[in-house]
């Protein structure tokens, strides 16, 4: 008998319930089936079902099998996908969704690339700085940034998210650049409010110790371009993701502060909802993404953070 139907129908039996439901599965007759797990459990001298009238019941060396019987088989499916792929044609609609700054800023591009090659799909982006359920939303894939915590998620990472503290020729001139993160409590601080702590700037030095920088800040908005704006006129200290501030700090119209100290550093990344049986219009996607941005992304090319 061929190995691999009969652990796909071990693992039938297992899920159904039943010789008989797994065998509907595929085509068999009951006794075909229980015939393909009686040959697995004698090959492996190894009682995997218990077998009543009425129903089967794993075994200790059943449920460990079971489980790597279905490691082994969504491997194969995995394999079969990335093939098929590979001679697949991308169709559909693509619903995309996106902070509303780095979408606005960085995905033109990549997305106008991904339509032309593919030219069979249709691209929706929805940008916004508000978490949203990818599935009740009808998302096929999100961006987003910072330490995700939701198993039921599937992340990829696409690029790395550096800090960094800045301000404008203009402002250093007028008050002078801060020396120590503490300078920055009584420094007038441009805040995005949608971040988790949208108050706390953290800073470590050489020896890892944090410093917390918090209170109220100056202005705050819920928009990074706005803050952008405001730091580029001098108005004060801005703390924000180099994908923002890069070019400007490349240009010398922003200047890195206080450089001794190190910024956490975040991870932009793609999440969809599941591993398996993903349309190969966002597995595509999301290879772009990644081949666009990387490890050294465009936007902190040449600065000095």
């Amino acid at each position: 008998m061929d190995r691999l139907t009969s652990l796909a129908v071990f693992v039938a039996a297992v899920e159904e319930g039943s010789f008989a439901a797994a065998a509907r599965r595929f085509g068999l007759s009951p006794a075909m089936a229980g015939k393909h797990v009686s040959e697995i459990e004698a090959r492996l001298n190894a009682r995997l079902l218990q077998r009543t009238t009425r129903r089967l019941t794993l075994t200790d060396a059943g449920q460990a099998y079971y489980e790597r019987s279905k490691q082994i088989l969504d491997a194969f499916d995995e394999a079969n996908r990335v093939a098929g792929d590979s001679q697949g044609v991308a169709r559909g609609i693509l619903r995309v969704a996106a902070p509303v700054t780095f979408g606005s800023m960085h995905l033109g591009q990549v997305i106008a690339r991904y339509a032309e090659d593919h030219p069979q799909v249709n691209v929706e982006v929805v940008l916004g700085d508000r978490y949203v359920d990818l599935l009740d939303a009808g998302i096929d894939v999100a961006i987003r940034i910072g330490r995700l915590q939701d198993p039921a998620l599937v992340t990829r990472r696409i690029a790395p998210c550096g800090m960094v503290v800045c301000a404008s020729p203009k402002y250093i001139e007028r008050h002078g650049a801060p020396l120590e993160p503490g300078d920055l409590l009584q420094a007038p601080r441009l805040a995005f409010s949608e971040a988790v702590s949208a108050g706390d700037w953290t800073l470590f030095d050489a020896s890892d110790r944090a410093y917390v920088i918090d209170g109220p800040p100056r202005i705050s908005s819920n928009n990074m371009q706005m803050l952008l704006a405001a730091a580029l006129v001098g108005a004060g200290i801005a703390y924000g993701p180099t994908f923002v501030f890069g070019e400007h700090l490349r240009r010398g119209d922003l200047v890195a502060l206080l450089p001794d100290y190190r910024t956490t550093e975040l991870a932009i990344q793609a999440v969809y909802p599941s591993a398996r049986q993903i349309p190969l219009k966002v597995r595509r996607f999301v290879d772009y993404l990644a081949d666009a941005f990387g490890d050294e992304p465009p936007w902190d090319a040449g600065i000095v953070k």
